[in-house]
């Protein structure tokens, strides 16, 4: 099966979890596609200043891989550069936030997974 680029699904949402500015997400495919396993497979885009507020999850996990650009990726309260390259893992229980630091956007993969 091929998914092609201009049939994905794009959301646009404001002040996730309460944070500035907003997100784009283009829907990589969606959770049925995936035997359910998880809640979300996505392609999002930070602008400067832009962020996904601090959260925690519960019954699942999140992976963020940094694609282009710079964030401050907030891990449990210790808070770290990530750019380009960088593999972001916040498991079950755990709480994360992310935001664009960098004039270029900040482009990443966010996969959820549900932990049972």
């Amino acid at each position: 099966m091929v998914t092609r680029k201009a049939d994905r699904e794009v959301i646009k949402k404001e002040h996730v979890f309460g944070g500035e500015g907003y997100i784009t997400n283009v829907i990589i495919e969606p959770s049925e596609v995936m035997y359910g396993k998880n809640r979300l497979f996505q392609h999002s885009t930070l602008t400067k200043g832009s962020e996904v507020a601090y959260h925690e999850h519960h019954g699942d996990g999140e992976v963020y891989y940094i694609l282009t650009g710079e964030g401050e990726f907030n891990d449990n309260g210790t808070v770290t550069t990530v750019k380009a390259g960088d593999a972001c893992w916040t498991g079950d229980g755990e709480g994360h936030s992310l935001k664009c630091i960098s004039d270029e956007p900040l482009e990443f993969i966010a996969l959820v997974v549900y932990s049972k």
